[in-house]
């Protein structure tokens, strides 16, 4: 792999070292420069030197692959497909029965399984409540959905789980879950998910966006209970971000019948007539692949396994520990989900909380403007799941979505997010907790006002030239 002759072992003590951009400062209202703090890591983390480093020396051997003569792209190739071996390594998948296919992004991956998948025709398809919108608007398309409903405090009801397998059984075609929540951080058992999925003769997709930069997940054998038939996550949320998505599925599944995108690479044999389609999963990716993303995927899976998945966890445990103590001790914040310091290590580090009285977009931008602080804030494209954390009833609903359809979101609910990254530090907390505690007391030093058609707060008489920081 590119990049590998670095002598610098990378380990939890020393990865904040080796983030790209770590040492960046950015404006604030007070016309000065503070480091800026990351804790949008849900959204997208960081890349690491070592792999923007692999990058850069692989581009000087780049060349597109498959087909090619020239050493540049018998050597582009080998490590393309080496790269679906490193892939594969990191989730225990046995390439012999699953193939791994590359996209542009997670929610590709699950969109082009949605149209793949082979499902009986009366079938239907349970999802849960608590799905981000790439697991759930895809399979609407497809078969009718079920909704496996969340407790009070936003857990998936294992309860409900097992009643709706009942309730259709027989006509389960495929169980879609999230390994954990990008909105409360709770992780789900996919594996009793699994066999209980598998018991009423469903299958399971599992979309680990969230979970697979944070916990081990093993794919398991085929004919194990706990197997998970179909799993998707995005390199842009484990340390890769450069435009690559991954399904892994078993090759049956794409065995038969037509891909869903056609053109180049997809075929064998094509004539005025007719197509004859090449294998899977070269069948599944139309067109030149992400050659560049794929290497830079595999470096930062390696420097994941080097430094040890449990050693992240540990790690992010400790912050969101540290992270929901200060938190409680605020007044006036409502958080969403579990607020049990005990049960850091049974979640991710993934906290929605909202100032009360205080619109969520203020709150964001405020820690931005006035902290340097890079949170998220919105229904973090989870609407069902925030609507049920935050109790909007139907009425208030309909008469949101009438202002939304003209053009007006302003009074949109959602909450803020903060969510760490294995390179997050206490240090980083406590300046996010300094700046938290003075909106509480209206103590923030700007006047901001609403953009209304996207619901986003400005300082009033603050312009930032991003040219003075980036340029093209």
């Amino acid at each position: 792999m590119p990049g590998t002759h670095s002598s610098v072992k990378i380990n939890i003590g020393n990865v904040k070292d080796h983030i790209v951009g770590i040492d960046k400062r950015v404006p604030t209202l007070n016309g000065g420069l503070v480091p800026y703090v990351n804790f949008d890591n849900a959204a997208s983390t960081p890349t690491l030197k070592p792999v923007l480093g692999a990058m850069n020396e692989f581009m000087e051997w780049y060349s597109n692959i498959h087909r090619g003569t020239g050493f540049k792209s018998q050597l582009s190739t080998h490590y393309f497909d080496l790269a679906r071996e490193i892939v594969a390594g990191f989730f225990n998948v046995d390439t012999r029965d699953h193939l791994i296919v590359f996209g542009k992004n997670g929610t590709e991956a699950i969109n082009k399984l949605a149209h793949r998948v082979p499902l009986p025709e009366d079938s239907v398809i349970l999802v849960s409540k608590m799905e981000h919108h790439s697991n759930d608007l895809p399979w609407r398309f497809r078969k009718k959905v079920i909704h496996v409903d969340v407790d009070v405090h936003g857990r998936l009801d294992y309860d409900d789980y097992l009643r709706k397998l009942k309730k259709y059984e027989g006509k389960v075609g495929l169980v879609a879950i999230t390994g954990a929540s990008n909105v409360t951080g709770y992780i789900n058992d996919i594996y009793t998910i699994a066999e209980q999925a598998h018991a009423y003769g469903a299958r399971i997709m599992v979309d680990a966006a969230q979970l697979a930069p944070h916990r081990s997940i093993d794919i398991k054998s085929t004919d194990h209970p706990q197997h998970l038939d179909f799993l998707a996550f995005s390199a842009h949320k484990i340390y890769a971000p450069f435009g690559l998505g991954v399904l892994v599925a078993n090759r049956e599944t794409f065995r038969e019948g037509d891909p869903d995108m056609v053109g180049g690479g997809t075929v064998d044999l094509v004539s005025e007539d007719y197509a004859f389609w090449t294998d899977a999963p070269e069948k599944e990716e139309a067109g030149t692949p992400n050659v560049a993303g794929t290497i830079a995927l595999a470096k930062a899976l390696k420097i994941i396994e080097d430094i040890g998945m449990d050693d992240i966890a540990r790690h992010e445990a400790v912050l969101t520990r540290y992270a929901l103590s200060r938190l409680k001790k605020i007044p006036g914040l409502e958080i969403y989900g579990s607020v049990d310091e005990a049960d850091a290590m049974n979640r991710l580090g993934v906290i929605s909380f909202n100032v009360v009285g205080k619109p969520h977009a203020l709150v964001g931008a405020i820690l931005n403007y006035e902290g340097g602080i890079g949170v998220r804030n919105g229904c973090f494209c989870a609407h069902p799941y925030v609507k049920c954390l935050l109790g909007v009833t139907v009425e208030e609903t309909k008469v949101l979505e009438e202002r939304i359809l003209h053009h007006d979101r302003s009074l949109v609910p959602g909450a803020v997010r903060m969510s760490f990254g294995m390179y997050n530090t206490t240090e980083e907390i406590d300046t996010m907790m300094e700046v938290l505690d003075r909106i509480v007391r209206d103590e923030y030093k700007g006047k901001y006002e609403i953009y209304t058609p996207s619901g986003e707060y400005f300082p009033v008489d603050f312009k930032v030239k991003f040219e003075d920081f980036y340029t093209l």
